[in-house]
């Protein structure tokens, strides 16, 4: 049998991103934005440093949410159990 390569899991994903600006949704209405500084697997989490917290809101016109508020933040654990999505920002996304 030959060798194969083991598929990458969720860490060695987020791992790859160390450094970079992500936003993290929790909820259909709110999350976080910010520099991924460490990814833990006990407990399963990630630290996001320079955050900020985030107000999303969709409508009906249009369907994709928004960021319609931010309040700052310093430097925040998220576990991942409570992650519903996490997007890399490439880029300046603020408005």
């Amino acid at each position: 049998m030959p060798d194969q390569p083991i598929p990458p899991t969720i860490f060695h994903m987020l791992e790859k991103n160390l450094g970079k600006k992500l936003r993290v949704i929790l909820e259909p209405s709110h999350g976080f934005e910010g520099t991924l500084v460490a990814v833990t697997q006990q407990p399963a989490g990630i630290w996001l440093s320079d955050a900020e917290a985030i107000m999303l809101r969709a409508t009906i016109a249009n369907p994709i949410p928004q960021v319609t508020g931010r309040e700052e933040r310093s430097e925040i654990f998220i576990h991942l159990n409570s992650v519903q999505r996490i997007e890399v920002l490439h880029g300046s996304s603020r408005k």
